[in-house]
């Protein structure tokens, strides 16, 4: 049994490896964006913690420095993050039967720990029960460890924080790369780029993310059976 799970959390360590490099950079922006604001130390913490949004955490920032608005931030936060239920719901058949860890697993499920949960096939002598929990796990370290990072710095030293936004752009470069590996991937990530674009076309900047996850969820639903094809 111990060998199962330290081999799990190996493989889990191995295939967490980009979003490492992704989350504890972002995270550490956070965390300096947050701890140049103004605002406590811990506040910031605290928000990584149990937040765990990296859009809604960045754009928390300013508005706790405005004049509160709970009906506003709570259509802004629901806006921001209505696509967790697109890419939510596909992942309620793998985490049947997961026991104890199915609450935290649901609240740790983020875009990246959703593309390797859903690209990756856990090989022989790994558990998939555990490495759903160690990738989750991981990746909610590495979030929070860079935030911690960001606020300690962002309190002892000043840091030129230009460019810094764009490591989240490049972790999902990096995780579409991946995906694309197998045919499956390759199928989705050309009809979700398809769509993007045209959404995009279409709609504005601003309103364009929610208008293709809607048409990606019907694409995909009408298209499983091709897409989903070997």
């Amino acid at each position: 049994m111990k060998k199962t799970l330290f081999s799990t959390l190996r493989f889990a360590l191995r295939m967490t490896l980009p979003v490492m490099a992704g989350y504890v950079f972002l995270g550490l922006a956070f965390g300096l964006v947050a701890g140049t604001s103004g605002l406590d130390w811990w506040v910031p913490v605290l928000m990584s913690v149990l937040i765990y949004s990296g859009a809604l955490e960045f754009a928390a920032v300013p508005m706790l420095g405005s004049v509160f608005d709970p009906i506003g931030s709570l259509i802004f936060g629901i806006s921001l993050s209505a696509r967790h239920l697109f890419y939510g719901i596909p992942m309620l058949k793998k985490y049947d039967g997961v026991g104890a860890t199915k609450p935290f697993l649901i609240f740790g499920l983020t875009d990246e720990t959703f593309s390797i949960l859903s690209a990756t096939e856990a090989p022989d002598g790994v558990s998939k029960k555990a490495f759903y929990f160690f990738v989750t796990l991981l990746d909610y370290l590495y979030w929070n460890f860079g935030t911690v990072l960001g606020v300690v710095f962002g309190n002892t030293v000043k840091v030129d924080l230009e460019g810094l936004d764009f490591v989240l752009t490049a972790l999902f470069v990096v995780l579409f790369i991946e995906q694309t590996k197998t045919k499956v991937g390759l199928k989705s990530g050309v009809v979700g780029m398809a769509v993007s674009v045209l959404a995009l076309i279409f709609f504005d900047a601003s309103n364009f993310v929610l208008a293709a996850m809607v048409i990606m969820t019907v694409v995909f639903l009408a298209g499983r059976r091709v897409i989903g094809r070997e």
